[in-house]
Formats: structure tokens, C-alpha cells, sequence
């Protein structure tokens, strides 16, 4: 089932969103004081690649709490309140709820890329 959903998702968008994650990570790489926020970007195109069977796991600490109210403030609560926008639009109908609540994922990602990893759902 996750194949199947993971080979929807791709079609229906997902490779366009895996392409902008992975282009806004290269962007902030380009700066030595980027890498980290663009390291958490390739995370995030990782995850938009295939995102049914991965969830979430905040292990932060101090600092990553730091640096996840600064990426709040320059950006990401932009980026998760569109996720959770696109999220509602696709829950409406029965067959949208399996990509909407990945979107609702991508939003909690959005507001706080830092500290957290992607773990394989069993």
C-alpha cells in the first residue's frame, strides 16, 4: 500500500515538490552559515519524495529549539501554513485524506525542520 501511495503521490505532484525542497537546500548550502537549514531541506525533499511509510521524530535539543524559532520567523510558518491549507483543500474528499494528512505532516516539518529525523513506519 505505501508503493502504491508513493507512486500516487509522485504523479499527482510530489516530484515537483521534491525538485523545490531540493533547490531551496542547494540555495542555502551555498553559504557556509545555510548549511545546516539546508541540510534540513534535503531532509524535507527526502520526505516529500516518498512520504507514505516515514514519520517524524523530534530529537532536538537547546539549540535546534533556537534554531527552530528563527526558522519559524524567516519562513517556515509561511511554509506550514500552506501545508496545512493544501492539507484541508485535499481532506474534503475521501479520496484527497491519505495525501492531505502528508501534507499536515509536511506542515509540522515546516515548523521545526530542526532536531527531528525521518524514521521508517513498520
Amino acid at each position: 500500500m505505501r508503493l502504491l501511495g508513493n507512486i500516487l503521490w509522485i504523479i499527482t505532484g510530489g516530484f515537483a515538490t521534491f525538485l523545490a525542497w531540493g533547490l531551496v537546500g542547494i540555495i542555502w548550502c551555498i553559504t557556509i552559515v545555510g548549511i545546516p537549514i539546508g541540510l534540513q531541506c534535503f531532509k524535507a525533499a527526502r520526505l516529500t519524495l516518498a512520504p507514505f511509510g516515514l514519520d517524524l521524530v523530534n530529537t532536538g535539543g537547546s539549540i535546534s529549539c533556537l534554531m527552530n524559532v528563527l526558522w519559524m520567523i524567516f519562513g517556515g510558518l509561511l511554509l506550514a501554513m500552506i501545508e496545512a491549507f493544501i492539507g484541508l483543500l485535499l481532506c474534503i474528499t475521501i479520496i484527497g485524506i491519505p495525501f492531505g494528512t502528508q501534507h499536515f505532516k509536511f506542515a509540522r516539518f515546516a515548523l521545526a525542520p530542526m532536531g527531528t529525523r525521518l524514521v521508517r513506519v513498520r
